[in-house]
């Protein structure tokens, strides 16, 4: 590998770990057996996929929150109707018992740490376990939620909830699962541009708003994942501007393998991404 500034090669190094770069190197390898470098291999536009990488994370980071507040709030608002303010509380809306003991488990937990003011001033007035959900969900994780959703029985408000976000529950339940995980991988720091993710969503057979159109895409793959998320926010906010950043993302490191995350070759034809 050449280097064009051995002293800043070695301070990221130090404070980076030369195990955590060589993820950013691999690209660069002939020879990845023996770690053996291509001819113009340099230390710099690994760098540079490392920054890039960093940059992606956050950005997908910022989507989910929106993501995450909106089925929060999409849950609340459909469950509540009918079964009040307390279905958490409800055994009976849920598929298996032992799933909802272990996630009323966590939530308890998550509801015993938190400092959140809301929840000092609840637990200072009243005595019930869990406050009400559009307070208890306010600080149960985006796995939790996820949880919730795929353990409650099926019927319709579970497809209700679905259906806001223009997808059958089946499809909404696998999706929940798999940007809960893309979020975890963002959240401890790990390589997700070229990463292929371990818990794969569905594909839509008949999507309500518009989808990709080539289901050969690969869903294992960020591509995948980024179109979700773009699917997701053309329902809660059709002005986003999600496509906007990734683009200028693009722009800025030239040197990023689109193939690599996923994406086809006719990618800028899919009227998702246009």
């Amino acid at each position: 590998m050449n280097f064009a500034n051995v002293d800043k090669a070695l301070h990221l190094l130090e404070n980076i770990s030369y195990y955590r770069f060589s993820g950013y190197w691999y690209p660069l390898l002939s020879d990845k057996q023996n770690h053996i470098f291509k001819p113009a291999a340099d230390f710099e536009t690994a760098f540079k996929l490392y920054k890039f990488d960093r940059e992606l994370r956050r950005l997908i980071t910022g989507e989910l929150e929106k993501i995450e507040i909106a089925v929060r709030s999409k849950m609340t608002y459909v469950l509540s109707t009918v079964h009040g303010t307390f279905w958490i509380e409800n055994s009976a809306l849920f598929s298996s018992i032992s799933t909802y003991k272990s996630t009323c488990i966590k939530i308890q937990d998550e509801l015993s740490r938190s400092d959140e003011e809301f929840i000092v001033a609840f637990k200072s007035k009243y005595t019930n376990p869990f406050p009400p959900s559009f307070i208890l969900l306010e600080i149960t994780s985006f796995g939790l939620l996820s949880r919730l959703y795929g353990n409650l029985k099926p019927g319709k408000l579970k497809k209700d909830i679905a259906h806001l976000f223009g997808l059958s529950d089946k499809v909404f339940a696998s999706w929940l699962h798999s940007l809960v995980y893309v979020r975890n991988v963002c959240a401890h720091h790990a390589r997700i541009w070229n990463r292929p993710m371990s818990i794969q969503p569905l594909f839509p057979k008949n999507a309500s708003a518009t989808w990709i159109i080539n289901r050969q895409v690969g869903i294992n793959r960020v591509f995948y994942a980024l179109s979700m998320i773009i699917y997701l926010l053309n329902i809660i906010n059709p002005r986003h501007t999600f496509k906007q950043k990734l683009e200028n993302l693009f722009l800025k490191y030239p040197n990023v393998d689109r193939a690599a995350m996923g994406f086809p070759i006719d990618w800028h034809t899919e009227p998702l991404w246009q």
